[in-house]
């Protein structure tokens, strides 16, 4: 049986930019990704001071998460993005290059973007923590 998931926007609420209020997952197994870093397969940092190579890398690591459990971006029901900076320009790149790329439809569901003062490693710009209702 796969999941049923629905996600809503209660007209009480504020519009959003392509994420819902609300995900509600019906049935099924759940998989939560650890925080999902700027790190290539060695472990080293890719793209130090650049945001956007850094979501390039978060992206691809997200999509091989992903994978390794059979599921693809629409069956993420909870997204938390962190993003070291205070600026809003910072946050609105992550949130839009997210969006924009093979991960986007992942965003579409119940999703939290913070800005931080630290990340776990020196020079990291972002981090994506994911759950993901599996497919069967």
């Amino acid at each position: 049986m796969t999941a049923k998931i629905s996600r809503i926007n209660p007209g009480q609420l504020h519009e959003t930019p392509g994420y819902h209020h609300i995900t509600v997952v019906e049935t099924g197994r759940t998989a939560y990704l650890a925080g999902q870093c700027p790190l290539d397969q060695g472990g080293d940092l890719v793209g130090p001071g650049s945001l956007e190579t850094q979501v390039d890398q978060v992206v691809v690591n997200v999509l091989a998460a992903l994978s390794a459990v059979n599921a693809r971006p629409q069956h993420v029901v909870r997204s938390v993005i962190y993003v070291r900076s205070d600026d809003r320009a910072d946050l609105g790149l992550a949130w839009h290059r997210l969006t924009a790329s093979a991960l986007g439809p992942a965003f579409t569901s119940a999703s939290t973007l913070l800005g931080v003062a630290q990340l776990g490693f020196a020079g990291q710009l972002i981090e994506v923590d994911l759950t993901v209702a599996l497919p069967d």
